[in-house]
């Protein structure tokens, strides 16, 4: 069985459409687990009147400690050997579902199952397709820019026993809980990484995603995160990325020497005229 979980909270704009993208997959094997936050809009009776109607639909409401938490309570409740992960306002290409399920049958467990995501912005507009074919840890650890890390869940599933090799998601982490598990998870699994696009996700404006874009957070907590796993690599490959790190730095400063800080713009000075 595969198990989808929906982390939710005041989505009543959402919510109703999440349900149907499921539905429209016609999965046969399939649960929709919707954990909710303790909504106060109209979320709730939109999540009850569907699930009055679908059987495979099961849902909690209660306060949580945010997304991490309430994706940890749907993991919980959850009854599928197969496991993904759906925010409310992203979907899934047609027939997604049924082609996921199929490749599980003859992958050894646990494994990690990747495929690509296209990104929307808020008018509807395609913004990129991410295509994240290189997963090892080396491979996502090695920059923001050099090889893109799965960006979305709407395009990647897991076994559930992976959880049990790398934990659960970090509750303590509210913005980049899903590449934390995934640079855990490629250091356990199988990964398998199909180029084709699975999932859609709606970059909106107002989402605390977007908020961290804008202000700048999230390129830091990537970056937080990336230093972090860095240090769970062999010494020769930590060394062979500060090697490549200290040249990407070098070309920089090379052909922009106005972004050298003045200590060392100072010390390049004094030692050309010594």
């Amino acid at each position: 069985m595969l198990s989808i979980i929906t982390p939710v909270y005041n989505s009543e704009r959402f919510i109703a459409t999440c349900i149907e993208a499921v539905i429209e997959q016609n999965c046969i094997d399939l649960e929709h687990i919707i954990i909710d936050g303790d909504s106060t809009d109209q979320t709730v009776p939109i999540i009850r009147q569907y699930a009055d109607r679908y059987p495979h639909i099961r849902w909690h409401s209660e306060p949580d400690r945010g997304q991490s938490d309430a994706m940890n309570k749907g993991i919980a409740m959850a009854s599928g050997e197969i496991m993904g992960l759906l925010n409310v306002d992203d979907g899934y290409e047609p027939g997604v579902l049924n082609r996921v399920v199929d490749r599980f049958k003859v992958l050894p467990e646990p494994t990690l199952l990747v495929g690509n995501c296209n990104i929307w912005d808020d008018d509807g507009r395609l913004v990129e397709v991410n295509r994240p074919a290189k997963l090892s840890l080396f491979e996502l650890v090695a920059g923001v820019n050099i090889h893109p890390y799965p960006c979305n869940p709407a395009a990647y599933f897991y076994h559930t026993a992976l959880h049990q090799k790398v934990g659960l998601y970090d509750i303590a982490n509210h913005y980049s809980m899903d590449l934390d598990f995934i640079l855990r998870a490629v250091q356990a699994a199988n990964v398998v990484y199909v180029d084709e696009i699975w999932g859609n996700y709606r970059r909106l404006e107002g989402t605390k995603t977007v908020n961290d874009m804008h202000n700048g957070q999230m390129n830091q907590r990537v970056m937080q995160l990336i230093k972090h796993y860095r240090k769970q690599l062999p010494l020769h490959q930590q060394m062979q990325l500060f090697g490549r790190d200290f040249w990407a730095s070098m070309q920089y400063f090379l052909h922009k020497p106005q972004a050298l800080p003045d200590a060392i713009k100072a010390k390049m000075l004094k030692f050309s005229t010594n």
